[in-house]
C-alpha cells in the first residue's frame, strides 16, 4: 500500500509525455499511478536497489499492464533497473527529466520477510541488505565493528542515546547471528526506564541504525538530492517521502540550500503528513513526512 499516494502524485504534477523517474519503484504502487497519467507517449523510469521488489514490479508495470489500463494501448514505456538511485547523476543526461519521486527507506516486502533480516519481530539471520550483492551485512557489523565504532553507528544513524550501554553488551555478548538474539541482547542492556522509553521497542532505534549503515542510505540520499537539478527540466519536481527525522531533515536543508541559490522553488513549506485515515489504515503511514521542489 504505497505511502501519501495522492499527495505525492499531485505534488509531482505528472505531464503526459513526460520522462519520470520514481527512484524507489519498490512494489510499483506509485508508479502505476504515474504510468496512468504518462500516457503512450511517456517514459517511467523505475530504480530499485532489491531484485525481489524489481521482480513484482515488473509483473506489475509490464506483465500485467493490460489489467490496470482499459484499452491496453494507452501505457507509457517503462523501463525498470537494477541500481540505487545514487547512480542517477549517471545514467540521465542534464535537463531531461519532468519528475522524480522517491519513497525513502524499508518496504514491506523487507520487513515481512523474516529471511532478510531487517525486523526483529520473527527471528532471521542478520542480514538488512537491499542488493543482495553488497558485501556488508548487519551480521559482519555486529560482529566485528569494534566497540566504540559500533556505538558511534547506533548514536548517529539511529539516534540512540543509549548507545554506549548497547555497544558494550552487544561485544560482550558475540557472535551474534540472528534478529531475535540481538533484540534479546539491546532489550537487556537498554531497558525503558520512561514513558516515552517504553513506547516503542528497545531495539527500534539500533535495528535502524544497522540498516541505514548496512544500506549507506544517507549517502544514496545526499546523492540523489545533488543529481536532481541536474538532471531535472525547468518546471521538473523532486517529491521526497522520508520516514525518519535524519532523512527529513537531509531532504529539508538541501531543499532549502537549492531555493537560497535559486535553482529551486519550495513547494511544501513544512512536510505533508499522513492524514488520520490514511494512517488508521496504513500504520507505517504516520512517520511519513512528504517534501517537493520545483526546479527553477
Amino acid at each position: 500500500m504505497p505511502v501519501l499516494l495522492k499527495e505525492a502524485i499531485d505534488f509531482l504534477a505528472v505531464r503526459r509525455g513526460g520522462t519520470y523517474i520514481d527512484a524507489t519503484v519498490g512494489l510499483g504502487g506509485h508508479s502505476c499511478e504515474i504510468a496512468k497519467r504518462l500516457g503512450a507517449p511517456g517514459h517511467l523510469i523505475g530504480l530499485d536497489k532489491d531484485p525481489a521488489a524489481l521482480a513484482i514490479a515488473q509483473e506489475r508495470l509490464l506483465v500485467g499492464r493490460s489489467s490496470l489500463v482499459v484499452g491496453k494501448i494507452d501505457w507509457p514505456t517503462v523501463t525498470l533497473l537494477h541500481r540505487s538511485f545514487a547512480e542517477l547523476a549517471n545514467d540521465q543526461r542534464p535537463g531531461t527529466i519532468d519528475g522524480i519521486l522517491a519513497d525513502i527507506g524499508v518496504s514491506s516486502l523487507q520487513l515481512d520477510d523474516a529471511a532478510r533480516g531487517f525486523s526483529f519481530q520473527a527471528d532471521g539471520p542478520l542480514d538488512m541488505r537491499m542488493d543482495p550483492r553488497s558485501e556488508r551485512t548487519a551480521e559482519q557489523v555486529v560482529n566485528h565493528l569494534d566497540e566504540r565504532q559500533l556505538a558511534d553507528v547506533i548514536y548517529e544513524f539511529g539516534e540512540e542515546r543509549r548507545s554506549r550501554r548497547i555497544a558494550r553488551a552487544i561485544c560482550r555478548s558475540r557472535p551474534i547471528r540472528s534478529t531475535a538474539h540481538l533484540a534479546d541482547v539491546i532489550s537487556a542492556a537498554a531497558r525503558p526506564m520512561n514513558s516515552e522509553q517504553r513506547r516503542i521497542h528497545p531495539a527500534t532505534r539500533t535495528f535502524q541504525a544497522l540498516r541505514i549503515f548496512v544500506n549507506r542510505e544517507l549517502d544514496d540520499l545526499q546523492a540523489l538530492l545533488e543529481a536532481a537539478p541536474r538532471i531535472l527540466k525547468p518546471g521538473g519536481r523532486v517529491v521526497v517521502i522520508s520516514f525518519h527525522s535524519l532523512e527529513d531533515r537531509i531532504v529539508k536543508d538541501a531543499f532549502r540550500e537549492g531555493a537560497r541559490q535559486g535553482y529551486f522553488s519550495l513547494l511544501t513549506k513544512k512536510p505533508v503528513t499522513a492524514t488520520e485515515v490514511e494512517s488508521d489504515r496504513n500504520p507505517r503511514a504516520r512517520s511519513a513526512k512528504l517534501r517537493a521542489a520545483e526546479k527553477v
